[in-house]
């Protein structure tokens, strides 16, 4: 099995809700994306998915939260925009133009991430 991975990242504001303590105040990350691609088929050039690919389709997914309130967008109105359901929503977006997309990891510092995997 080969796996291949490429990083991304954008900036956005957002909130929590239902939650008590700082992050229930709009404030801003960097966030560091990573999209992971697995499969045992290579194609004649011996390349599982060609990375130019999966950055281009990886951006066009960021650029729907880049420089945006998360809490704003339509897919996330009521919805606390937790690391976990960025994770979530770019995994499900980026599937639909990567279908070998196996992972996506979502930085909000250098400490903390959070990952996206269906079994």
């Amino acid at each position: 099995m080969f796996e291949i991975k490429t990083q991304a990242f954008f900036a956005a504001a957002h909130h929590l809700l239902n939650y008590e303590g700082e992050c229930e105040n709009q404030h801003g990350h960097n966030w560091l994306v990573e999209a992971y691609v697995t499969g045992d088929t290579l194609d004649k050039s011996n390349i599982l998915i060609d990375y130019k690919i999966l950055k281009r389709e990886l951006k066009a997914v960021l650029d729907m939260l880049d420089h945006k309130d998360i809490n704003d967008l339509p897919e996330f109105k009521g919805e606390s925009p937790s690391s976990e359901m960025i994770a979530y929503f770019i995994y499900n977006k980026l599937k639909e133009r990567v279908v070998q997309l196996s992972k996506v990891s979502v930085w909000e510092t250098q400490t903390s991430c959070c990952s996206y995997y269906e079994d």
